[in-house]
């Protein structure tokens, strides 16, 4: 007999050309660090980065109950580093939220929101000559002029 409900989801990771840059004068800056200061929400963080999955299958993997697992997607959530992409039955047919990484990178930027239109600026012209995977190479050395220059 086939099932009338998926069990399983067929999303993926998928990741824009174009991050969120994030500055230090940010209430959205807060929201970021505080959300991934716990080992577990940076754990489930991770495991979210490499494939979408249920609340049941995060608290599996990393040996963590149901309502920590609840309680740090909560967290991760609100402050938009992770979303839901998809939703899937349990074998007793109740629905499960599956959730992915943001599909916009963030990118934690020491300086102020008035530095950043020049960041990316930057961050625009080194992805179109050199592609995406570019976009960190140049973030590092962005940030580390701004820290050297201080």
């Amino acid at each position: 007999m086939s099932r009338l409900l998926p069990t399983q989801t067929d999303a993926t990771v998928e990741r824009s050309d174009t991050p969120a840059v994030l500055s230090l004068d940010d209430d959205a800056t807060r929201d970021v660090i505080e959300a991934l200061s716990s080992e577990t929400a940076y754990e489930i963080f991770q495991l979210l980065n490499e494939t979408p999955a249920t609340p049941s299958r995060i608290a599996e993997q990393l040996d963590q109950s149901m309502q920590n697992v609840h309680y740090h997607l909560e967290n991760l959530k609100a402050a938009g580093v992770i979303e839901v992409t998809d939703t899937c039955y349990s074998e007793k047919g109740r629905e499960m939220s599956v959730f992915v990484v943001s599909e916009d990178p963030t990118l934690l930027f020491l300086g102020t929101e008035d530095d950043q239109p020049s960041l990316k600026r930057a961050f625009k012209s080194f992805a179109s000559l050199l592609g995406a995977p570019s976009i960190l190479l140049a973030a590092g050395e962005s940030i580390s002029q701004f820290v050297t220059a201080e």
